[in-house]
C-alpha cells in the first residue's frame, strides 16, 4: 500500500506538470487589437502616441532636418510605421532561423521516460498475473558528422540572410525617413499653392465686382465682365483642388507616421518661402569628390551582397549533398519493473547505432539541386551589380542636380518679379483704355503660373536634398557601416 501511494503522488505530479506546460502553450488570439491603429470615425484625425526616446534620438542625428516639426513627425514615424515593424520583425525572424541551423551543428540530447502495465489471465497458477515495466534514457539522435561541410555552409547561409534582413531594415529606416520627409514638404508646397490659390480669388473677386460696377454704368462691355468672370471661377476651382490635395498630403503624411498628425508639427504656407539658409531640409556638406567605394556602405548593396554570399553558401550545401552522410545515435538509460527501482544498481541499457547514407541512384535530383543554386547565385551576382550599378546613376543624378538649383531658383524668381511688373503695367494700360481686357487676363494668368513653378521648384530643391542624403546611404547619420550582431 506505500508503494501505491506513492506512485499515485507520483503520477499526480506529472500530471499538473503536464496540465502547467499545457496551459503555457496555449495559442494567442488570432485577432489583434486594432485600436489605435485608424481613428473610430472617417473624416477625424488619429490620436497623438509618443515617440520612443531612441526615436527622437536617432532623429536629433539627423543634422540635416532643420524643422523642429518635421523632425518630430520622422521620430513617431520611426516609433509608429508599419513597415519598419515589419523589417523588425523579419530580423527577428532571420535571427531565429540562424539559431535553428546553427543548433545543427551540435547533437541534440533528449531525456525519455515511460511505463507500461500488462495484464494476462494465464499463468502457471490460473490466476491472472499483471506485470509492470519501466525505462528511463538519455539519448543523442541522428547526429550528422559534418564531413563534407553540408551544414556548416547551410549555417553559414541563414548567418548571411540574417545580415541581409539587418541591412534591410536600415534601408527601410532611411527610405521612411526619405518618404516621411517628401511627404511632409509635398503638404508645404501644397499648402503654399492653397494659400496663393485663395490670395488669387479675392483679388480677381475684387477686381470683377469692380469690372461689374463698371459694366453697370456702362464703362466697359459684357465681353470684358464674362472674361474677368472666367478667371474668378478659375481660382475658385482652383482652390477647390488645393483644399482636397492638402488634406490627401496630410492622410499620407498619417499613414507614414502611423500615430496621429499634431498641428504644431505641421508645415504652413509660409515654410518654403524662406531663404535657402531657412529651409526645412539643410544642403548637405560634402567633400570635392566623392569615392565611388562609399556607395558599397548603402543598405541595399549591402543587402544584395549578403544575398548573394547565402547563395554561394547554397552551392556549397548543394555538392555536399552529393557525398554520403554520416549519422550518429546512441542513448543510456535504465529500466526496472518496479518504479522505485528504476534507477537501481544493475539496470543500465545502452545503445550505439553509426549510419552512413550513400545515395546511388536519385534520377539526378541532387546534381539538378546543385545546378539550381549555381544558377540562384549567378541570378544574385547580376542583381548585385545592378544594384551597384543603379546607386551610382541615382548619386550622379542627384549631384548632377545639385549644381544648378541655385541658378534655376534665381531665374525663375526673376520670371515671377517680370510677370508682376508686366501684370501691373497691363492693368494700368487697361485702365487708361490703351489695351483691351485680354492683355491684362493673359500677364494675370502668366503671373499665377510662375508663382506655382516657384512654389514647385522650391519643393523639388528641398527634395533634392532629401534625394541626395537617401542615395548616399544615409551618410553619416545611419549606422551603414556597423556591422550587425547575432544576439
Amino acid at each position: 500500500m506505500p508503494h501505491t501511494n506513492a506512485s499515485v503522488k507520483r503520477a499526480a505530479a506529472i500530471g499538473a506538470l503536464i496540465a502547467l506546460l499545457a496551459g503555457c502553450a496555449q495559442q494567442p488570439p488570432a485577432k489583434p487589437d486594432v485600436q489605435g491603429v485608424v481613428a473610430p470615425t472617417l473624416g477625424r484625425p488619429l490620436a497623438v502616441a509618443e515617440a520612443s526616446s531612441a526615436a527622437l534620438q536617432a532623429s536629433q542625428r539627423l543634422t540635416w532636418v532643420q524643422h523642429p516639426g518635421l523632425r518630430q513627425s520622422i521620430a513617431q514615424a520611426l516609433t509608429h510605421n508599419r513597415d519598419l515593424r515589419v523589417a523588425l520583425s523579419n530580423i527577428e525572424r532571420a535571427r531565429s532561423q540562424y539559431g535553428i541551423t546553427s543548433a545543427a551543428q551540435l547533437p541534440t540530447v533528449a531525456a525519455t521516460a515511460q511505463g507500461s502495465r500488462t495484464a494476462t489471465d494465464r499463468s502457471s497458477t490460473g490466476q491472472a498475473v499483471t506485470s509492470n515495466q519501466y525505462a528511463a534514457q538519455l539519448a543523442v539522435t541522428s547526429f550528422e558528422l559534418d564531413l563534407w561541410g553540408r551544414v556548416r555552409n547551410l549555417n553559414e547561409a541563414a548567418l548571411q540572410q540574417f545580415l541581409q534582413a539587418e541591412v534591410n531594415q536600415l534601408n527601410v529606416q532611411i527610405t521612411l525617413v526619405a518618404d516621411v520627409t517628401n511627404t511632409w514638404l509635398n503638404l508645404a508646397a501644397n499648402e503654399a499653392r492653397l494659400t496663393l490659390a485663395r490670395d488669387t480669388l479675392a483679388g480677381r473677386e475684387k477686381a470683377y465686382q469692380l469690372t461689374e460696377r463698371m459694366h453697370q454704368l456702362g464703362g466697359t462691355s459684357g465681353l470684358v465682365l464674362a472674361q474677368n468672370r472666367v478667371t474668378v471661377e478659375t481660382a475658385r476651382g482652383d482652390v477647390a483642388a488645393f483644399t482636397a490635395q492638402v488634406a490627401k498630403d496630410r492622410n499620407a503624411l498619417n499613414a507614414l507616421v502611423g500615430s496621429g498628425l499634431n498641428a504644431d508639427w505641421l508645415p504652413t504656407a509660409d515654410t518654403l518661402r524662406g531663404g535657402l539658409a531657412a529651409a526645412p531640409a539643410a544642403l548637405l556638406a560634402l567633400p570635392a569628390e566623392l569615392p565611388s567605394t562609399l556607395l558599397l556602405a548603402r543598405p541595399d548593396v549591402r543587402a544584395s551582397e549578403f544575398n548573394l554570399q547565402a547563395l554561394s553558401a547554397n552551392v556549397a550545401a548543394a555538392r555536399a549533398a552529393l557525398f554520403p552522410t554520416i549519422s550518429l545515435s546512441t542513448s543510456i538509460g535504465t529500466g526496472s519493473s518496479e518504479l522505485d527501482q528504476l534507477f537501481g544498481s544493475g539496470n543500465n541499457t545502452w545503445s550505439f547505432v553509426p549510419q552512413v547514407l550513400w545515395p546511388i541512384f536519385d534520377g539526378g535530383s541532387a546534381r539538378a539541386a546543385v545546378h539550381v543554386a549555381q544558377a540562384n547565385r549567378d541570378i544574385a551576382v547580376a542583381q548585385y551589380e545592378k544594384a551597384i550599378q543603379t546607386a551610382f546613376r541615382e548619386a550622379s543624378d542627384a549631384l548632377a542636380e545639385r549644381a544648378q538649383w541655385q541658378a534655376r531658383l534665381a531665374a525663375q524668381q526673376s520670371v515671377v518679379d517680370a510677370n508682376s511688373q508686366a501684370f501691373e503695367l497691363s492693368e494700368a494700360r487697361f485702365t487708361s483704355g490703351v489695351d483691351n481686357y485680354l492683355t491684362v487676363l493673359d500677364a494675370q494668368r502668366s503671373l499665377y503660373s510662375a508663382q506655382q513653378d516657384l512654389i514647385g521648384l522650391r519643393q523639388s530643391e528641398q527634395a533634392n536634398r532629401v534625394a541626395l542624403w537617401k542615395v548616399l546611404g544615409g551618410q553619416s547619420d545611419s549606422p551603414v557601416g556597423q556591422r550587425p550582431s547575432v544576439r
